[in-house]
């Protein structure tokens, strides 16, 4: 009877998880991204102690969106019209999750940075030295993009909403301009990372949806690696 009682909550505990990642859009890019993680830690040589600390700072990530993924589920079941409380409970979840983010990119940067810093250096040097038919496939690329997007994708304003996100492609011009001009791995991360940021508001914002961002700043960064090829 115990044995099957302790299968019972095994499998109603991995019906959980699946819920958990089939229902919340965070909690598959949380999956994505330890995936990631974890395919490039076969490429370091890391200590034991560095790699308990990823695994702890995944699952530490993954709990929080659960916990409050159940938090909100539970609220949603109890409460039928708005209520304050229930909105603050929701904001402190979040804030849960927040956190535990914040603490796996600063995880990452200490473990990762001086290991990938050198191989980005080699890709830089090696982008700013790059012969003239990279510059003519990102033509042909971009020259198909526009195509395409000006053919099927006619709505919005040039600022606001539509097929891509003018924002979205601004912000990524901008920070593959700052990563031309300094050649520092460091400040490019912070360039991107404010990017990401913009890109992030657009979508939370329901002005753009996941695809016009996406193209939006793909868009940007390929325009923007032309010019500099054509006046390097």
């Amino acid at each position: 009877m115990k044995s099957r009682n302790l299968i019972d909550s095994f499998n109603y505990a991995i019906e959980g998880i699946l819920h958990a990642f089939k229902t919340q859009r965070n909690m598959k890019v949380h999956f994505a991204i330890a995936i990631l993680v974890l395919f490039f830690c076969l490429f370091f040589d890391l200590s034991r102690v560095e790699f308990v600390v990823i695994l702890f700072t995944i699952s530490l990530v993954l709990i929080s969106e659960m916990i409050n993924t159940a938090i909100e589920t539970t609220i949603d079941m109890m409460v039928k019209n708005y209520n304050p409380l229930a909105k603050v409970a929701k904001n402190v979840a979040a804030g849960a999750v927040l956190i535990s983010a914040i603490n796996a990119v600063l995880v990452a940067y200490l473990i990762f940075f001086d290991r990938v810093n050198p191989w980005t250096k080699i890709i830089l040097l090696k982008l700013r030295e790059s012969p003239i038919h990279i510059t003519v496939i990102s033509l042909l690329v971009v020259v198909f993009l526009t195509v395409i997007l000006k053919v099927h994708f006619k709505e919005g304003t040039p600022m606001r909403g539509g097929m891509p996100s003018a924002h979205s492609a601004i912000a990524f011009a901008t920070a593959t301009a700052i990563t031309f001009m300094t050649a520092n791995a460091f400040i490019a991360t912070l360039g991107f990372l404010l990017a990401l940021m913009v890109a992030e508001s657009r979508v939370e914002g329901k002005i753009h949806s996941f695809s016009q961002v996406f193209l939006g700043g793909l868009f940007g960064i390929l325009i923007t690696v032309l010019i500099f090829q054509i006046i390097k």
